[in-house]
């Protein structure tokens, strides 16, 4: 059976590009008419709105969505069918955070706040190209507790450049001793298409990257921080229900220049998912928001796509959720399977992996490609 799909809701803008990221964010050149980019927001959800829509999770992504005016945050939110006990998360730049309201932002009907930190380190910070320092962190931390906020993950990075373990411990340290409900905890890749991939910092070694992994998943666990994803650390209860339901292979559906989405419909019990992407350019989506790229999950391909989302959870899921995305039986997985098994790299009776096996999950994803 569907269960009711997530929102997620694309801002395109930001201060300034990050050379790691491979987002769809645009500098601010000049004004940015805001009014009609909420308007053009609500025209998509026009174009792509189901009878009975009722969303269990928001997420406003980016760009730097917390740019965006808490009036147009609260329009979109009371425009939209939302389920009154819905997780509705906002990203937030420390480096803007003087140009929000937090209570302002409280008021529109965000519960969660996403605080990229990525480093406590202000050096860092610098090669990274944030445009904020530590002391930015913490103010915005502080400021948001002051609101009311009382759901609010941290995004700290890892493997960032010429970083030792020593260094790496001590931004979790700082990010624990502010007390997030949440901690995204995600390790530095070089993506093709940035600038990093142009001019390639130099990453800690191998050795270095496996000791900073141990001794920090230890000390997010010593400190009352769940793992539950690869790189998702939770207080009890405090999972993040938006991004679960992406692991769980669940519907989502995308707004905003550059916004992906995924719909299914279900045809003899099993469901069939559809990929829908908007175009990135902000001035072509404002021309016209309805355009979107469509195309159907090819059968092939499926497996791969539902192992690559429900491997990352470190309990994985149960087989009956595999049999009706793919409408694939276990079995038809037995022989991979068995051997992944054997290599101790996922577990017997259920669709998910070891302890090794999610280190070394493109190890496992291969198996299904």
């Amino acid at each position: 059976m569907l269960k009711n799909p997530g929102l997620y809701i694309h801002y395109p803008w930001c201060i300034r590009k990050c050379p790691y990221c491979d987002f769809n964010s645009h500098p601010i050149k000049g004004e940015i008419d805001q009014a009609a980019y909420c308007a053009a927001l609500l025209s998509d959800w026009e174009a792509q709105q189901r009878p009975g829509d009722s969303f269990h999770s928001v997420f406003f992504g980016g760009g730097t969505p917390s740019l965006m005016l808490p009036i147009h945050v609260a329009k979109l939110l009371d425009s939209l069918p939302i389920d009154k006990h819905a997780e509705i998360t906002l990203e937030v730049n420390p480096g803007s955070h003087e140009y929000m309201n937090f209570e302002d932002s409280r008021k529109s009907g965000v519960n969660r706040l996403s605080i990229g930190a990525q480093s406590f380190d202000d050096q860092q910070l610098s090669k990274l190209g944030r445009v904020h320092e530590s002391a930015d962190i913490v103010t915005a931390f502080k400021r948001a507790r002051a609101a009311g906020f009382d759901n609010i993950n941290l995004d700290v990075m890892w493997g960032l450049p010429g970083q030792t373990v020593d260094a790496a411990l001590q931004d979790l340290r700082c990010a624990i001793e502010l007390q997030p409900e949440h901690i995204s905890w995600y390790q530095l890749t070089i993506e093709a298409k940035t600038e990093f991939a142009r001019r390639t910092p130099i990453l800690p070694v191998e050795q270095a990257i496996y000791a900073i992994e141990t001794a920090g998943l230890q000390l997010l666990e010593e400190c009352g921080f769940k793992r539950y994803e690869i790189s998702a650390f939770a207080q009890v209860s405090r999972q993040c229900q938006h991004n679960v339901n992406y692991w769980q292979f669940g519907d989502y559906l995308g707004l905003g220049a550059g916004a992906h989405g995924k719909r299914s419909c279900q045809r003899d019990r099993v469901l069939h998912p559809m990929r829908v992407r908007k175009v990135s350019q902000p001035r072509l989506y404002l021309a016209d928001p309805s355009a979107s790229v469509e195309h159907s999950v090819d059968p092939d391909e499926i497996v791969l796509e539902f192992m690559m989302n429900a491997l990352r959870l470190v309990d994985g899921v149960d087989w009956a959720l595999f049999e009706g995305h793919t409408g694939l039986a276990q079995s038809a997985l037995a022989a991979q399977w068995s051997r992944l098994v054997e290599q101790n790299l996922v577990e017997t009776q259920r669709c998910s992996t070891t302890a090794q096996g999610l280190r070394y999950l493109d190890s496992v994803l291969q198996a299904f490609i």
